[in-house]
């Protein structure tokens, strides 16, 4: 492999704050032996800990990097949220010198590939929050070698890759094809989900260039070979943010049909599950609470985001997103109804919420609308409480700490909110003289309310 030489342009002289350029003395070659790693992964959540367990059931040498100890503690101590598969595959990984754990940032020298898998959340006005996947980028541009490609899976806007990665190596002097590959392949994992195993899912892939999305798919293919090639980075960029407009689009759709059922006296889930027969031009989409996670509520922002510095509308998008935003509050405004309905007054009601995280069988609380429910109802003077073995107390926006019920049948609930079902939720203890409203929809027997 060629060396770096340390010559300093004259353009660009040593001062405070001027990152210095270095310049390449001879274009490398292909160091496919010097590399200690196949591939390294940066950011080990619900993405990329599944990713490097991917990677390395298929053979890979996988550094899996992530900068919190206690992340690594718990992925150690094998108390990081995994599906039965991946939790197997954590057990064989961890006895294989092939998969090393680090916190250390310079080993990312160590490996041919390094994929970028950090959260891209919005923040509480719903304005993109790059802060962590910057960092991450800058963290990864700053170690980079000839031969390495950069490969970026987090959700973001279009050029964000351009601008975070692939512009900054070239002002290293790095030539894009030649020395340093860049690439994007967005994340495709859904939490808790083990009908679609994470290697039998499609990867889209697109390149800085044809030899970028040559070396991308090139180590994609470790370990799947389901690949599905675009034209450039941005049209990859722009499929993830249409993957999940699309999802957010259609419940907010589906939550509007849920509206005008109520009202008709007509079960949603039943109308739902008669469309679904059709065989051609019908995907259903549930009702529900709200949604949690971090792709619905945050990705369409992205997109948003974007669209509005180029001046351009998208009215479709900005309702679904704001139908969405507004839908915890509508079972709020649900709740405080079937109460009314009872005769109890929602500031003097003590209201038990079944499950808080954003779907059944995660141990996941991000975006979840079981945190603005809770929120909302404690602040209309409801004495408020949760039951879910999932978690042991959590933190509303106030700074307030709500414990988890321990006996729910003691807790004499004059409503019980049916916010998140996890397998094998015991509901014996309801009793047929407690109102229910079920915001999952789901559970028609039990329930004798629905949000209005």
């Amino acid at each position: 492999m060629s060396t770096l030489t340390t010559t300093r342009t004259a353009d660009h002289p040593e001062e405070p704050g001027n990152r210095p350029e270095w310049i390449f003395s001879q274009t490398p070659s292909k160091p496919h032996a010097t590399f200690d790693y196949d591939l390294a992964i940066v950011g080990l959540g619900y993405v990329g800990l599944p990713t490097a367990l991917a990677y390395h059931h298929g053979g890979s040498r996988v550094l899996a990097l992530d900068v919190s100890e206690r992340r690594l503690d718990d992925i150690r101590g094998h108390r990081a949220d995994l599906v039965e598969t991946d939790r197997h595959r954590l057990d064989v990984a961890e006895n294989d010198e092939r998969f090393h754990l680090t916190s250390d940032p310079a080993m990312l020298a160590k490996a041919r590939a390094i994929i970028i898998c950090v959260p891209t959340p919005v923040d509480r006005h719903l304005i993109p929050d790059l802060t962590i996947l910057k960092s991450a980028c800058d963290m990864v541009v700053a170690r980079a070698v000839p031969g390495q490609l950069v490969m970026l899976t987090s959700t973001t806007y279009v050029g964000c890759t351009e601008d975070f990665v692939q512009k900054p190596l070239e002002a290293r002097g790095f030539r894009i094809g030649v020395d340093a590959y860049v690439s994007f392949s967005a994340e495709r994992i859904d939490p808790g989900n083990e009908r679609f195993d994470h290697d039998d899912v499609p990867r889209v892939i697109g390149g800085a260039t044809p030899e970028c999305e040559e070396e991308a798919v090139r180590v994609v293919s470790r370990y799947t070979t389901n690949i599905h090639r675009v034209s450039s980075v941005a049209a990859a960029e722009m499929t993830k943010l249409l993957e999940n407009t699309f999802r957010a689009v259609n419940i907010a759709l589906a939550n509007e049909f849920a509206d005008i059922c109520s009202t008709l006296d007509i079960d949603v889930t039943e109308v739902i599950d008669a469309a679904a027969t059709k065989p051609y031009g019908f995907m259903p989409f549930y009702p529900g609470p709200g949604v949690g996670g971090h792709c619905i509520p945050c990705d369409p922002h992205y997109l948003l985001w974007q669209l509005r510095e180029q001046r351009v509308n998208a009215p479709l998008i900005t309702q679904a997103m704001t139908e969405i935003a507004s839908r915890p509050g509508r079972i709020v405004d649900g709740a405080r109804d079937v109460l009314a309905r009872g005769g109890i007054a929602l500031a003097n009601a003590r209201i038990l919420v079944v499950g808080i995280a954003y779907k059944p069988d995660v141990s996941d609380l991000r975006e979840s609308p079981a945190i603005e429910i809770l929120s909302g109802l404690a602040e209309h003077g409801a004495t408020v409480g949760f039951v879910d073995n999932h978690f042991a107390g959590v933190r509303l926006p106030d700074g307030r700490l709500v414990d988890a019920v321990i006996d729910a049948a003691g807790f004499d609930a004059d409503l019980i909110l049916l916010h998140t079902k996890h397998t094998g939720t015991d509901l014996t203890w309801v009793r047929t003289d407690q109102l229910v409203l079920d915001a999952t929809y789901r559970d028609s027997e039990l329930a004798q309310s629905r949000v209005i």
